[in-house]
């Protein structure tokens, strides 16, 4: 019986194959809505490590308890603002890099 060769794909293969091309409309909705699910996880994450509920920490920012809610379940996207007042409510430190043509840009 002849052995039947198993091809194996890439993560980045598979990604352009069934999401779409890096630049598509489809690839870059897909790593906006990745992003926007990490960032909420880490709000989570950093609330909880504070012992915080999403109330306290709502106050804290300014905002309604749903708003901390959406920002943790990724359901609405939040102005960059929000994010900043999150976790400096949070007492956490959040660091942006910014790439361009695959170099990084640093700030003097």
């Amino acid at each position: 019986m002849a052995q039947k060769e198993i091809k194996s794909f890439s993560l980045a293969e598979m990604k352009d194959k069934y999401i779409g091309k890096v630049g598509s409309v489809e690839r870059d909705e897909y790593e906006y809505e990745l992003r926007m699910d990490i960032l909420g996880r880490m709000i989570k994450t950093a609330r909880q490590q504070r012992n915080l509920t999403q109330e306290e920490l709502g106050k804290l920012v300014g905002v309604q308890k749903s708003q901390i809610s959406k920002l943790e379940s990724s359901t609405n996207s939040a102005t960059i603002d929000t994010i900043l007042k999150v976790f400096r409510a949070l007492k956490a430190d959040i660091h942006f890099n910014v790439k361009l043509e695959k170099q990084f840009i640093e700030l003097a």
